[in-house]
């Protein structure tokens, strides 16, 4: 007998139909001799016209009173499941994400888990029930309910999982598991049958939408094999695993974009110690966080430094270097928010000379310039003007032999 935890995302739990349809898939799971703790969340865009309504009535929205509002999408989704799977015969029962033991900090809206006491969920499973628990939700220390920001239901699966020392941990989506990119991007995209963590983070990183960063991160942590499937056609998907080293790695595996950053622009940074220290000080205050970071070379006792953030806080960052602006004795700053990130992963690039030559030969083949590069041993990132992200990753995917 197997432990599994099965997380259904909001369109798998659309509507009443794919609720039943999930009810189905669990009950064949529990009679076929396997225990099952359900992870749910909110049903289809029920979070976004949550929302839009706080939108209306005011335009004051405590942190607090927003974690309030959005968790009541996950608790719908848990009782309706809860009943689905009564209705199939199973003995259940639902739990919110503080019934469940999952306790947070106190950082509304994006709250991060401090510890897992899952003695009730262990209780249930003790006694024959099937748990429904929702997901993106906890209870702080100061005993306030809590959401855990975007990827927050993955992250609750996956932190239960571990609590629990489930088998396996699924996470049940709308796609049939990870490409090698975007199928909605590159047509001849393939299915890979199984990526390591180190690769799926950086794939979560970059643009991969399959699995939020956070989740990846903390099933790596705690050693929780992913599988990644589809609601809609219950097939076998993409498994993440720990990297053997009795895999055969390809050179690269996937090809990720990504157009959701904005480029911010330093000119003129005096080339002296501690400058740069103290204007990323001042963004990290503001609550800001950088991806990319480039420094131009020296000239004249001054430099460039251009550093990528999500759009959303491209504003945000923009002034805050303008609050320094004079005490740092900087130049002029702005911001771009034109840009895409194209991206090639692989674990096999580790020990394979001519990855990046190529990359720039395929791109300067089309050509599109390259504007930033980042690095790791397994990723090589690229920033570019959006409007040529689309065709940047279609060439790349074709020149490294990844179209299915």
């Amino acid at each position: 007998m197997a432990l599994v935890v099965q997380k259904y995302g909001g369109t798998s739990v659309g509507d009443a139909e794919r609720i039943r349809a999930v009810a189905e898939h669990v009950a064949r799971t529990v009679r076929g001799g396997d225990q099952v703790v359900v992870v749910v969340s909110a049903m289809g865009k029920s979070t976004d016209d949550l929302l839009r309504l706080a939108d209306e009535v005011s335009s004051v929205k405590p942190k607090r009173e927003l974690d309030m509002l959005l968790t009541a999408g996950e608790r719908i989704s848990m009782s309706l499941v809860s009943m689905a799977l009564a209705g199939q015969g199973l003995k259940t029962a639902s739990f919110t994400g503080s019934q469940a033991g999952i306790i947070t900090d106190t950082d509304h809206t994006r709250a991060k888990i401090l510890e897992m006491r899952p003695e009730r969920i262990e209780e249930a499973l003790r006694d024959g029930y099937t748990p429904v628990v929702a997901g993106f939700q906890g209870v702080s220390t100061d005993r306030d309910i809590t959401t855990l920001g975007r990827g927050g239901s993955d992250v609750t699966a996956v932190a239960l999982a571990a609590a629990l020392k489930a088998d396996v941990c699924e996470i049940y989506t709308d796609v049939t598991g990870v490409y090698s990119a975007d199928p909605r991007v590159v047509p001849q995209a393939r299915r890979l049958a199984k990526i390591s963590f180190d690769e799926m983070m950086e794939m979560a990183a970059t643009g991969g939408r399959v699995l939020m960063l956070r989740s990846v991160e903390f099933a790596r942590r705690h050693g929780v094999p992913l599988h990644v499937r589809s609601s809609f056609t219950w097939e076998p998907g993409t498994w993440v695993v720990e990297e053997e080293v009795s895999m055969e790695e390809a050179v690269v595996s996937a090809v990720t974009d990504d157009t959701s950053e904005a480029k911010i622009t330093v000119a003129n940074v005096p080339d002296r110690p501690g400058l740069a220290a103290r204007l990323f000080r001042e963004l990290a205050d503001k609550g800001i966080n950088l991806d990319m970071i480039v420094q131009n070379t020296s000239e004249h006792g001054t430099t460039d430094i251009s550093f990528t953030v999500e759009k959303g806080d491209a504003e945000a960052a923009r002034l805050a270097c303008e609050g320094v602006r004079e005490l740092l004795e900087i130049g002029e700053i702005t911001a771009d928010l034109g840009i895409g990130r194209v991206t090639l992963v692989g674990a096999g690039m580790k020990s394979n000379a001519g990855i990046t030559a190529k990359m720039f030969e395929t791109l300067a083949s089309h050509d599109i310039n390259i504007e930033m590069i980042s690095t790791s041993s397994i990723r090589i990132s690229t920033i570019i003007r959006g409007e040529r992200v689309v065709e940047a990753v279609r060439a790349l995917h074709t020149a490294f032999g990844l179209d299915a």
